[in-house]
């Protein structure tokens, strides 16, 4: 396997009938952010689907909240089987994991550890309390869509002066290896 294009993301071929892409925004400003980051990416591949691309890494300002440290952000492309609300179970926990406090409706968009987001589920639609996919705020986002941009180019029109408070790094995420089988 190998990155394609310079773009930095990684390109796998798809699998069956059942499996649909997801697209899934991971952000982090607190403690190691590049470690959470990565935290993150091995948990969606252990337990969301596998992964068939992953964007570079974008460090952009926060967006509203309390005055907190820049963001770190990614998107990930996965093959999966999970409904959305299967996926925002598997977000979730991991947010939890990497030490995410639980929901605080008074501090909303506060600064965390790690923050995964379910973007896109194939064509699906949902809009309940608690999830809406595609988020409802992908298009005001351009910490989501400049990195969605580099995993999948066909779904967002990047603008003619660039994206605005986002800023590529050098940093790449890495595809989790697989074990080696057992002797």
């Amino acid at each position: 396997m190998s990155p394609s294009g310079s773009s930095g993301r990684w390109a796998v071929p798809s699998t069956g009938p059942s499996q649909r892409r997801a697209y899934l925004g991971l952000g982090s400003n607190l403690g190691d952010r590049a470690a959470n980051l990565q935290f993150g990416l091995d948990g969606l591949a252990a337990r969301a689907g596998r992964v068939v691309a992953i964007s570079p890494v974008y460090e952009t300002e926060p967006v509203g909240g309390p005055p907190q440290p820049d963001y770190l952000n990614a998107v990930v492309a996965v093959e999966t089987a999970l409904s959305p609300r299967e996926l925002l179970g598997v977000a979730k926990g991991l947010e939890a994991e990497a030490g995410r406090p639980p929901p605080d409706p008074d501090r909303r968009w506060g600064p965390r550890p790690l923050d995964i987001d379910v973007l896109m589920v194939g064509d699906e639609r949902v809009d309940e309390p608690d999830l809406v996919v595609p988020h409802p705020r992908i298009h005001q986002r351009a910490f989501v869509l400049a990195p969605l941009a580099d995993v999948a180019p066909e779904l967002v029109v990047a603008p003619s002066a660039g994206w605005q408070g986002v800023r590529r790094c050098a940093l790449q995420l890495q595809l989790p290896q697989p074990s080696a089988p057992p002797e």
